[in-house]
């Protein structure tokens, strides 16, 4: 069988040494503000009744566009393969009257 043909590596040379970095030190030209380890309390949220109501409403309104959607992208879908299946049913048969007439 092929074998294949890897690429030789050059040798590493004596006369490359390796880099040495010397770490240095950072002085913050600030003091740092140190931070609350607690958040201010907030308040809760009351909703009234009516706002309640646009909340349930507003979901509700989101369900049923999202719903329609998707029902539409599959209805889609399905018509695309019931008219891919009849084209390959007529192309069959175009082909297979093709063969008997010779």
């Amino acid at each position: 069988m092929l074998r294949p043909k890897y690429p030789t590596t050059p040798a590493p040379t004596a006369s490359a040494s390796p880099t040495v970095v010397t770490p240095t030190v950072v002085h913050p030209a600030h003091e740092a503000v140190p931070v609350s380890p607690l958040a201010a309390p907030r308040g809760t949220v009351q909703l009234t009744p009516g706002a309640l109501a646009a909340v349930v409403g507003g979901g509700g309104a989101v369900a049923l566009v999202v719903g329609a959607v998707l029902v539409s992208l599959l209805l889609a879908v399905a018509v695309t393969a019931v008219s891919v299946a009849v084209f390959a049913v007529v192309l069959r048969s175009l082909l297979n009257s093709q063969h008997k007439r010779y």
